[in-house]
């Protein structure tokens, strides 16, 4: 039995790793508390996001001053019952990156 030679996986866009400089929201994307769904939501152009409370509290900390460090470390301090996170908020970051939410 012949084995298949591996699939590429094609993406829509172009995957950009998350950078070490500042980061800032994107250009036309801001957040907003949404008092008809009683939380926050990120606003862009192409639509609105639903935002966790978690997804939101990191997506605050992006203010164009902080990189992904500093932002770890904002949040590690403010919840250090939490234990160690900064896996996870670079996990989001990331995403949110990709996704193209912020620069």
């Amino acid at each position: 039995m012949s084995e298949s030679p591996e699939k590429k996986v094609e993406y829509a866009t172009d995957y950009k790793p998350l950078h070490d400089g500042p980061l800032k929201l994107a250009r036309g994307h801001r957040i907003q508390y949404e008092t008809v769904q009683g939380c926050d939501v990120l606003l862009y152009p192409e639509g609105v996001v639903q935002l966790s409370e978690t997804a939101a509290m990191i997506l605050k900390q992006v203010d164009g001053q902080k990189d992904a460090t500093g932002i770890v470390s904002s949040l590690m301090q403010q919840f250090p019952e939490a234990g160690d996170i900064s896996g996870d908020i670079r996990g989001f970051l990331e995403v949110a990156h990709a996704r193209g939410w912020i620069a």
